[in-house]
């Protein structure tokens, strides 16, 4: 087990210094050159993105790495837990990183030292604390609470639309582009973390994407398969 977790730390420091130092090929030859796969959600490409092939990850860290000078690359890669023995020669384990601006958790599969599967996955940006815990949203604040001032859903609502893009305290930090069922789940994602979003989308009414071409609200794959929030 000692040995297996030393290979994994071994792995993610070659991992990350070949990232800080922009060393594509470095970066790619950590990987199996047969067979491999990079699944990234949002901490490094800022998209979900899967790549199937050593020059498939060659080609996304040149965009990434060399060709952007916005997109940091993950560093201060952990071990966290356990490593677990696989079958056919393959031991597993879960890390955490960071970037500038965000926090995020991986998994890796090594077989001989070279990565087989990588997933880098963003968990929470930095200064917008989860709503959780003690500081999740209490919900509905009845009336006797807020004394002679009292105001309805719709009049926080509307004051918040004269405010969005207005004031300039309350820019939009993001656009999503679609009000789709996926625009709308980011929408709700980013209120959840205070970052100011506006989304536009082209049909008349936010949700036409779906209204117009199912009869129902319902996916047809299991819930863990989607990255609905």
């Amino acid at each position: 087990m000692v040995a297996m977790a030393e290979e994994v730390k071994a792995w993610l420091s070659s991992f990350e210094s070949a990232l800080l130092q922009r060393d594509v090929e470095a970066a790619t030859q950590l990987f199996l050159p047969d067979e491999c796969f990079w699944r990234d959600l949002l901490s490094f490409t800022w998209n979900i993105y899967t790549a199937e092939s050593q020059q498939e990850i060659r080609d996304m860290l040149r965009s990434t790495l060399i060709d952007s000078d916005h997109i940091h690359p993950p560093s201060s890669c952990r071990l966290q837990g356990e490593v677990e023995d696989l079958t056919h020669g393959l031991i597993q384990a879960f890390f955490t990183f960071e970037t500038p601006i965000a926090r995020g958790r991986g998994h890796l599969k090594l077989r001989d030292g070279k990565c087989w599967c990588l997933l880098t996955s963003m968990l929470e940006l930095k200064g917008h604390k989860e709503l959780a815990g003690p500081w999740r949203e209490l919900g509905v604040v009845h009336g006797a609470f807020l004394g002679g001032g009292r105001r309805t859903w719709l009049d926080m609502r509307h004051d918040e639309l004269s405010r969005l893009g207005c004031n300039p305290s309350t820019q939009p930090y993001c656009l999503v582009v679609g009000g789709g069922q996926a625009g709308i789940a980011l929408g709700a994602r980013l209120r959840r973390l205070r970052v100011p979003t506006i989304i536009i989308e082209k049909n008349k009414c936010p949700g036409d994407t779906w209204r117009n071409r199912y009869r129902s609200l319902c996916l047809h794959f299991p819930v863990w398969f989607d990255h609905f929030p």
